[in-house]
């Protein structure tokens, strides 16, 4: 077997997941459908981010549902492909942990599409539903440990952003505390090396989510911020 890195199929195979991913991701589900169901731009409705909570705000719960399942799909299927992928590699890393590198890359590279989305000038949404697709498929554990963190943080509050941030730091820890101690120290299916590299991504991408949500911090500082209420009529293409 061979390096990662030093083998050109391999590395071909790496800029196929990074580029599908972040495209995949660039399909701003948020911005589609609101233009289909009103012929306006999410950005310039509501809070202006290009999310399913805006949506749901905004433009009414078909529609939030609609753009909540697609922004889930879309990372699910940048996840799956990643693992193919990376399963088919020759490499002197263990098989459980190639596939997993190849899922948490392609899952955050289609975050980073989400909230950079090269076919929307790179303004998009805060990544929230993104990480909690990556999560689903990649580590359950840590995704059941995370939604219970934020539907407590919202039945207390009703505020998304609140239980998003809250959640978004529960996941980082989450994630060492399964991958390490849990799949290295007990387990023994990873290796430190491995919980470590996760760790750091999940650091990094929820690091992300928290700081698409630095207006929405400030307005929380300051008690500003506005609960979940939804449009109750949806809104008519003008």
């Amino acid at each position: 077997m061979v390096s990662l890195f030093t083998d050109p199929i391999n590395l071909l195979k790496i800029v196929v997941v990074i580029a599908v991913s972040y495209l995949l991701g660039s399909l701003n589900i948020a911005i589609i459908v609101t233009k289909l169901f009103t012929g306006k731009d999410i950005r310039t409705m509501g809070s202006g981010n290009g999310g399913f909570t805006n949506v749901m705000r905004s433009v009414g719960v078909t529609a939030g549902v609609i753009t909540f399942i697609g922004d889930f799909l879309k990372c699910v299927i940048s996840v799956v492909i990643g693992g193919i992928l990376f399963k088919t590699m020759d490499a002197t890393i263990p098989q459980a942990e190639l596939l997993g590198y190849g899922k948490y890359l392609a899952g955050m590279c289609c975050f980073l599409g989400h909230i950079f989305p090269v076919y929307f000038h790179f303004k998009g949404g805060k990544g929230v539903v993104t990480v909690a697709a990556l999560l689903a498929v990649i580590n359950p554990i840590v995704f059941a440990i995370a939604l219970t963190a934020f539907l407590i943080v919202f039945i207390c509050s009703k505020i998304v952003s609140l239980s998003s941030i809250i959640s978004g730091i529960v996941v980082v820890i989450a994630t060492f505390v399964v991958t390490y101690y849990y799949g290295f120290k007990s387990a023994g299916i990873y290796s430190a090396q491995y919980a470590g590299i996760v760790t750091g991504t999940m650091f990094v991408v929820c690091g992300g989510v928290i700081a698409k949500h630095h207006e929405n911090i400030v307005r929380l500082i300051h008690g500003q911020e506005k609960k979940l209420t939804l449009k109750k009529k949806e809104n008519k293409a003008e």
